[in-house]
């Protein structure tokens, strides 16, 4: 009986000492537990739902005939470069938010009715990929996001037009660059 409570002793204050251990990394960061590089992904099945992917790509398509600026592209591999593969995901968060906000929403009201459907599902997986905590403090992601920022803003209605127009490619980088096949996320469950 006593070795019983000396071995339950034991396990014990080691679960008190890694507790301890735990909360005081968690105060150095200032409380809040941040990975490193993300280990979150979106659930690939949000992207194999045929009435939601037509539904982009038809408002893209829509988007894409009233766009008049053929020299640009701001979902591409420029918008990639200098960007590890791990934290593609991490940057496309920022671009997904910054679209969200600054151009979708405000854009409601034109190509319908496929804004009203896929924006509510581009703001749910915002809301997934907001639920992680990722840090991008790559130089070149904040270089590229800054970049689709300020050119989108430059060219006006037109960059916001465009932006919608390339809606299919930001689908397919969220698909590819923030999905695991074949894996679902502790973040759809």
């Amino acid at each position: 009986m006593a070795a019983r409570q000396k071995s339950m002793s034991s396990s014990l204050m080691g679960t008190l000492v890694a507790s301890c251990l735990l909360h005081m990394a968690l105060w150095v960061q200032g409380g809040a537990a941040v990975p490193i590089v993300s280990q979150c992904r979106l659930d690939r099945a949000n992207f194999q739902q045929p009435y939601i992917t037509n539904r982009t790509f038809a408002l893209a398509h829509e988007a894409s005939l009233a766009d008049n600026n053929t020299d640009v592209r701001l979902i591409g591999t420029k918008l990639f470069q200098g960007v590890k593969m791990m934290e593609r995901c991490c940057m496309l968060k920022q671009v997904l938010n910054f679209i969200l906000e600054e151009v979708l929403l405000p854009q409601s009201n034109r190509f319908k009715p496929y804004m009203q459907e896929v924006v509510p599902f581009l703001a749910r997986l915002n809301k997934k990929l907001g639920q992680c905590h990722m840090e991008c403090d790559n130089q070149n992601i904040q270089r590229n996001v800054q970049n689709l920022k300020d050119t989108v803003k430059k060219l006006g209605e037109s960059g916001e037009i465009k932006v919608i127009g390339e809606l299919n490619l930001l689908f397919m980088a969220l698909k590819n660059e923030c999905t695991r096949p074949g894996q679902s996320s502790k973040m759809d469950n």
